[in-house]
């Protein structure tokens, strides 16, 4: 169910920081127009982290209303709050979402069997697809392959999105896992070797500014068109470079304001990029032609 090119989309606000309905649907559209494979709302990109669970409930429901069944939805429902995170994920199920990527608990700091019974609690709770979200740099905790190996075999657990970028670690994974067990990038840079060693697709950052190119490049590889899709990697290769000058969603959401496509307003302890990266990032835009 979820293959290719999933962006991990930004939220839009308003000025007054309230959440832009019309900005989201509209970046909905444009993505999916330009031949995503899915779409990721409340995940890091989407400022989850600052969002209440009334809104982050309601920006799914806003994806699941706008997505209208063209391409799955995987919404962002994790937390470092086991409890937290099967209200989110439940309430997800409810509005239509297609599965649900949860995040591995942050700064807590459990152990490898209490990400395992976290986990699998979830899975006991709610009867739906989920994805595991491993990003150590975000949350100072890494879930070993052994532990992924463990998860993939509960049936709820259909794969993990992998972002860090460690190539050893993801084949670990892709080696002891459950036959199927999905593998999707969540790191740009890595996309290509890690669909060279057995991924399915990426949770893209840099689909948001150009979804066509990313989404040429998985299918390219998916297709064997190696060349074309060696040559896409490195034609993205400075975009995804500025798109981590700063924090992400710094920078994406910085991009998509230059484009037109929301408001430059951010959520504290968020806030506007620095001159110096500001003017790298749209210096690098005007390069691709995206301004």
């Amino acid at each position: 169910m979820f293959h290719g090119t999933l962006p991990a989309i930004i939220t839009p606000f308003l000025t007054n920081g309230e959440i832009d309905e019309e900005r989201l649907r509209s970046l909905i559209a444009h993505l999916i127009e330009n031949g995503v494979n899915g779409i990721v709302p409340c995940g890091t990109t989407g400022e989850s982290a600052t969002l209440t669970h009334e809104e982050h409930k309601e920006v799914v429901r806003i994806t699941v209303e706008a997505v209208n069944r063209q391409v799955p939805v995987l919404a962002g429902t994790g937390s470092n709050s086991t409890a937290e995170t099967i209200e989110l994920t439940r309430a997800a199920k409810k509005v239509g979402a297609d599965g649900a990527l949860l995040i591995s608990p942050y700064y807590n700091k459990p152990s490898q069997e209490g990400i395992y019974r976290h986990y699998r609690t979830i899975a006991e709770e709610v009867s739906f697809p989920l994805v595991l979200y491993n990003v150590p740099g975000r949350t100072s905790l890494n879930i070993l392959p052994e532990t992924v190996a463990r998860l993939s075999r509960i049936g709820e657990i259909i794969g993990i999105k992998e972002a860090s970028a460690d190539l050893y670690q993801i084949s670990r994974i892709i080696d002891q896992s459950e036959e199927g067990f999905l593998i999707l990038s969540g790191d740009d840079f890595t996309v290509l070797p890690t669909l060279a060693i057995g991924g399915t697709g990426v949770i893209s950052v840099v689909a948001n500014v150009a979804p066509k190119e990313m989404s040429e490049m998985v299918r390219a590889f998916f297709k064997g068109n190696l060349d074309t899709a060696r040559e896409l990697h490195y034609r993205l290769l400075d975009l995804m470079g500025v798109m981590f000058l700063e924090t992400n969603p710094l920078p994406v959401k910085t991009a998509l304001h230059l484009m037109g496509k929301c408001e430059e307003t951010f959520r504290l302890p968020l806030c506007p990029m620095g001159e110096g990266t500001r003017t790298r990032l749209e210096a690098t835009m005007r390069d691709y032609q995206l301004l």
